[in-house]
C-alpha cells in the first residue's frame, strides 16, 4: 500500500506544481486587463469572464512591441522615450539598472548564464554548479592582477537569489552541461543529474545509427 501511494505522489505532486506555477502566471498576466476600458472587458462583450484573455493580451503587446520596435521608426521612438526617462532623476537610475540586466540576460548575441562551471564554494574543496556572467570591468579590474571572471553562484532551490563572484580563471571549471540542465541539477538540489558527455554521444550516435529508435 505504501509502494502504491508513493508511486501516486509521484504523478501528482509535479502535476499540481505545475499547475498551480502556470495558474499564478496566467492569473499574473490577466490583471492586464485592467488597463483597459470595463466597457471592452470579456464580462461585459460576451457575459462572462474568460480565463487566460489577460494572459493572451499581455502576450499580444508584448508581440507587438517587438515588431513595432524591430524598425527604423521604432528605435527612434525607443531612443525618445529613453532619453525622457534619462531626465528623471530616479526613474533614470532604476531604468538604466534594470535595463542594462535584462539587454545581459536575454540579448541573442549576450554571453551571460552561457556557461556552466564548477567552482569551489563556500570554501576549498566544497564544490558548487555556478554560471559565466562575464569578466570583472571598471576600477575593479584595475586591482586584480592576471585573468579574472565574473561568476553567479545560484541557491538551492530557488536559483533566482545567489552571490556574485569574482574569481581566477583558473580556479573554475568549464562543465559539458548545457544551462537548462545545469538549473535542472540545481533546483533539484541534485536529485535530477544530467548524463553524463560520455553517455550523452553515446545516445546522440545511436539516435544517428537508428532513427526509428
Amino acid at each position: 500500500m505504501k509502494r502504491y501511494f508513493i508511486t501516486g505522489l509521484l504523478i501528482w505532486v509535479p502535476l499540481a506544481i505545475t499547475a498551480w506555477v502556470l495558474s499564478l502566471i496566467v492569473s499574473t498576466m490577466d490583471q492586464s486587463l485592467r488597463l483597459l476600458p470595463e466597457s471592452v472587458h470579456p464580462h461585459s462583450l460576451v457575459g462572462f469572464d474568460i480565463p487566460g484573455a489577460g494572459a493572451l493580451l499581455t502576450l499580444a503587446v508584448i508581440l507587438l512591441t517587438g515588431l513595432v520596435t524591430a524598425n527604423i521608426v521604432g528605435q527612434k521612438l525607443v531612443r525618445w522615450w529613453e532619453l525622457l526617462l534619462a531626465r528623471i532623476p530616479v526613474v533614470n537610475s532604476v531604468y538604466n539598472s534594470v535595463k542594462q540586466v535584462s539587454d545581459t540576460l536575454f540579448s541573442s548575441n549576450g554571453q551571460a548564464f552561457r556557461k556552466a562551471l564548477l567552482v569551489q564554494y563556500p570554501r576549498a574543496g566544497s564544490w558548487t554548479i555556478a554560471f559565466l556572467t562575464g569578466h570583472p570591468g571598471g576600477d575593479v579590474a584595475n586591482h586584480l592582477t592576471g585573468d579574472w571572471v565574473s561568476v553567479y553562484v545560484p541557491t538551492t532551490p530557488n536559483p533566482t537569489s545567489g552571490f556574485f563572484l569574482m574569481m581566477p580563471s583558473e580556479d573554475v571549471i568549464e562543465l559539458d552541461m548545457s544551462v537548462d540542465e545545469a538549473l535542472k541539477y540545481i533546483i533539484s538540489m541534485g536529485v535530477v543529474a544530467p548524463p553524463s558527455p560520455r553517455l550523452r554521444k553515446k545516445n546522440a550516435r545511436t539516435a544517428i545509427a537508428d532513427p526509428a529508435a
